[in-house]
């Protein structure tokens, strides 16, 4: 993956984590120490305001949350102060302030770090005398390296009752895509704040643009000479909630965003010249024998496109290299396969460069691997996107291939399209978004059986037998798994996680594989207590399959009012499970009696098939969920609760003949 440039500033409170992925250059080039002084000329600086007048905070209160910033055609300044007070010793805890940039294309000035005590301002900063500095590789264990600088101070001397004031300035260019910027506020905090203030700036000739979403108050935008300006300045400013459990662009409240970028095209444009020259393969490069045997293997472009996925995932490990230009541009794809590794953008420049050998159409496209709801919506930014993937173009149909996943196996057809909602191709005449699509699963990713031998008697241990096959990414992952876990640590794990949940058996014997299909099958094999209890009522024993008819079942949340509380709520998607039980029961099954749900309908989006029969000496409950959707309407929830509970309270039940 790779992160851009994003100027989050409201969101984070004291701390400022800057999102942009760090170039490493000389040492006369960077800015690896902050500066100290007054903020720029064009900041306004207020005054302290009074406490709110009643936020019920329960151990520090916001006083000013003040974000100002300059925009133009060469980069972006970000101005940051917070004032907080301390009420309780519990906000000791929050004895620090940190600003972290990147020192190439980033300079910070630090302007103020005091407490105000009994009227009194108390320098903490002093020139920096206590700032500690340092470069952090805070994401090390997931193989990422990003250079990034981190200014860290320590407040010394902090009561209950002091008001700590903290300010900087942080500047940002970044000359590779052209000084376009971006720039996102978010109310997000706890409580109420003292006073709220967004303030943009930007000459003429600057095409920034802004949008709001539902809760962030109405700016006011004037203009003086040659500067415009857009306001918003609140005192006792609350924080909207966003509605919770509706999908992600409905959560996006309070928010303000803002842009340089003249569209999603200028985008793919000022990025489509990194990869087209990366990808450009050296004539004597080592990976042309790899390409080579791929294309004597198969003249099928589906074969060829997947065996060379597979070459990228399996010889080429993953390493996010920030230094460089390694923020946005990636590494030429020789130096990659020479090196055996790359990040995201290093893989695919690799993955476009031997499919451009085979003769496979194919460009490289940009995602949010977390956010990509509602992007279509949203103010184009390169900031929004995190990874960057391949999509190829087979028969007339798009493969998504993503270079940096592992073990992929089977062919390029069970591959399904990522979750990642939007694409960003990038081109050199410019594109626009395009829609990932995923479709409804055919078949289950989980389909378990559960078969218990009964037939020699009620009070007798039963053998039991419980199979599982996964598909997907479960079942790449067991894969994964056998190729780096010893076998024995593998089967100790899932022997664990079995009997976490299956108390009444006794579990003897476990056996797993992965087809070369990529399909995998658990097989537990042990012994069941069955417990067969007495029906007072009916004057009979019965056997209750553990876990059903509890009446437990996941509902969706009530809303408090605010904005988008009629959003619909997000479900899974998509998804596909079944689940049979079998019991074998004595004397073929005469006198036995089933009792279960037998229910065929829909449930917030999900396609529920229940049944229960006695068959042939058999008794069989089974149960089939798919989902058929990602968001059921929010007048619909109310009634999915009930049905939900309804059909998780009727157990399922074998009843033995009176005298068993």
């Amino acid at each position: 993956m790779f992160v851009l440039f994003s100027g989050f500033r409201g969101v984070r409170g004291a701390v400022i984590a800057v999102a942009s992925i760090t170039v490493m250059a000389s040492a006369a080039q960077a800015d690896e120490k902050p500066s100290y002084g007054p903020p720029p000329k064009w900041v306004q600086v207020a005054d302290v305001p009074p406490p709110p007048a009643d936020d019920q905070a329960p151990s520090t209160q916001l006083l000013l949350n003040d974000n100002q910033s300059q925009h133009d055609n060469t980069g972006s300044a970000y101005y940051n102060r917070r004032i907080v007070k301390v009420l309780k010793p519990e906000g000791l805890q929050g004895g620090s302030r940190s600003v972290t940039w990147d020192p190439v294309r980033d300079k910070v000035t630090l302007h103020t770090l005091a407490i105000i005590r009994d009227g009194q301002r108390i320098d903490l900063l002093k020139q920096g005398q206590d700032v500690l500095v340092l470069r952090r590789e805070k994401n090390l264990e997931r193989a990422m390296l990003d250079g990034r600088m981190t200014a860290s101070i320590q407040i010394k001397d902090l009561q209950v009752g002091d008001i700590v004031d903290w300010a900087f300035t942080q500047e940002h260019k970044e000359a590779l895509l052209g000084g376009r910027t971006n720039d996102f506020e978010t109310m997000a905090w706890s409580g109420v704040a003292g006073r709220y203030r967004a303030r943009l700036l930007w000459p003429d000739g600057t095409p920034l643009t802004w949008r709001i979403t539902p809760g962030f108050p109405q700016p006011k935008v004037s203009k003086a000479g040659k500067i415009n300006e857009l306001l918003v300045d609140v005192a006792n400013a609350k924080p909207p909630k966003p509605p919770i459990g509706a999908p992600i662009r409905f959560q996006r409240v309070g928010m303000l965003e803002a842009t340089t970028y003249t569209g999603w095209e200028d985008i793919s444009r000022r990025m489509a010249p990194l990869f087209a020259e990366a990808s450009k393969l050296s004539a004597d490069s080592s990976l042309r024998a790899e390409i080579a045997a791929i294309a004597q293997a198969s003249a099928d472009p589906k074969a060829r496109a997947f065996k060379a996925l597979q070459l990228v995932e399996d010889k080429t490990r993953y390493l996010f290299l920030g230094m460089g230009d390694g923020g946005y541009k990636p590494a030429p794809v020789d130096e990659t396969w020479s090196r055996r590794f790359g990040d995201c953008k290093g893989k695919t420049a690799l993955l476009l460069a031997i499919l451009r050998e085979l003769g496979v159409e194919a460009e490289p496209v940009l995602v949010s691997t977390t956010s990509g709801d509602g992007m279509e919506e949203r103010l184009p930014s390169a900031a929004l996107f995190n990874h960057v993937i391949v999509r190829a173009r087979i028969g007339g149909k798009s493969y998504w291939l993503d270079g940096t996943r592992s073990g992929d196996v089977g062919d390029i057809d069970g591959l399904r399209p990522p979750p990642f909602r939007w694409a960003l191709p990038l081109r050199t005449d410019g594109a626009s978004l395009e829609e990932i699509v995923q479709p409804s699963l055919s078949r289950p990713d989980s389909e378990g059986v559960v078969r218990i031998d009964a037939s020699g008697g009620l009070d007798k241990p039963a053998p039991i037998i419980m199979t599982n096959v996964l598909r997907g990414d479960a079942a790449l992952g067991l894969a994964r798994a056998l190729r780096t876990a010893p076998r024995a640590d593998i089967e100790r794990g899932l022997k664990q996680n079995a009997s976490a949940s299956l108390s009444w058996v006794n579990i003897e014997t476990i056996d797993f594989d992965v087809s070369p299909s990529g399909e995998a099958r658990i097989r537990i094999g042990g012994t069941a207590d069955l417990d067969w209890r007495l029906n007072d009522d009916l004057g009979l024993r019965e056997f209750r399959i553990p876990g059903s008819g509890s009446g437990k079942a996941t509902a969706f949340p009530r809303r408090e009012p605010g904005p988008n509380a009629d959003a619909p709520y997000a479900t899974g998607f998509p998804a596909y499970a079944t689940s049979t039980t079998e019991i074998v029961l004595p004397n073929k099954g005469a006198g036995f009696a089933v009792k279960g749900p037998n229910w065929t309908g829909r449930i917030a989006n999900r396609e529920i098939v229940a049944t229960a029969e006695l068959k042939d000496g058999v008794a069989r409950f089974a149960e089939s969920s798919r989902s058929v959707g990602r968001e059921l309407p929010y007048a619909e929830a109310e009634e999915a609760n009930r049905t939900a509970r309804r059909l998780a309270s009727e157990p399922q039940i074998v009843r033995a003949p009176k005298g068993s």
